[in-house]
């Protein structure tokens, strides 16, 4: 079970946006990226294209972060946090909180 999902409120905790939170947009687990809303903006320089209706000129977009630099953000206690993994009684893994011990989701 991965312990970073689609969806998860994230903290940046190296690099330019260190302190940043945000959510999870995608996850590229081949390469170990993640893409988080409003962090690690970059600008592209884009050339019009008329067949589908697209302005050129410079947007902003995300670029992906490596997965080492973010950590969960727990709901519970508000901090970034590591995620342990636990078995429940019927067999399904559920992800807690290290710090406050609480599940996740």
């Amino acid at each position: 079970m991965n312990k970073i999902h689609v969806d998860d409120k994230i903290m940046v905790i190296a690099g330019k946006d260190k302190g940043k939170i945000g959510k999870v947009l995608k996850i590229n687990r081949k390469k170990d990226e993640v893409l988080v809303e409003q962090v690690n903006m970059v600008s592209r320089h884009t050339k019009p294209n008329p067949y589908a209706n697209q302005p050129g000129g410079i947007v902003e977009k995300e670029a992906p972060v490596h997965i080492s630099n973010i950590q969960v953000v727990c709901p519970a206690c508000t901090k970034a946090t590591r995620v342990g993994i636990r078995e429940t009684e019927d067999g399904k893994n559920i992800r807690f909180c290290k710090k406050c011990n609480e599940i996740i989701d």
